[in-house]
């Protein structure tokens, strides 16, 4: 049994396996509002969550603090804090970006629990899966 409380990011190349991803997400029984796509650039984040069913991270998940905060970070700081607002440790996170700055997108399907500061969530799946 497949079990949507565990936090998924998968690394794609484009809108199409950004659609596949998500539908194959909501089969495992994530709920909409918690498949969530993220590419390095904010416009293009826009448009793919607006063509497809996944969402865009905003304030609910990532908290009031964290969204006026990335109001002044740089790019970087700004997704990699919306990532960690997800449970994804720093270290992955950085990862994720030098993913994103080679043109990948993530689409994560989030297991809902909020996380703040240093915390994050160790049970985290990536695919394609990297060795640390």
């Amino acid at each position: 049994m497949i079990d949507p409380t565990i936090t998924k990011v998968h690394t794609v190349d484009n809108i199409t396996e950004v659609q596949q991803q998500v539908a194959r997400f909501r089969t495992e029984g994530y709920d909409k509002d918690n498949i969530f796509v993220l590419a390095h650039d904010k416009d293009r984040t826009k448009r793919i969550a607006d063509n497809t069913d996944a969402e865009k991270i905003g304030v609910t998940v990532e908290g009031l603090g964290n969204a006026v905060a990335n109001l002044f970070r740089s790019s970087g700081d700004e997704l990699r804090a919306k990532m960690r607002s997800l449970g994804i440790s720093e270290r992955d996170a950085e990862r994720l970006e030098v993913e994103m700055d080679r043109d990948k997108i993530l689409v994560i399907a989030w297991g809902g629990k909020p996380y703040e500061g240093e915390e994050f969530d160790p049970y985290v799946h990536f695919y394609p899966y990297h060795m640390v």
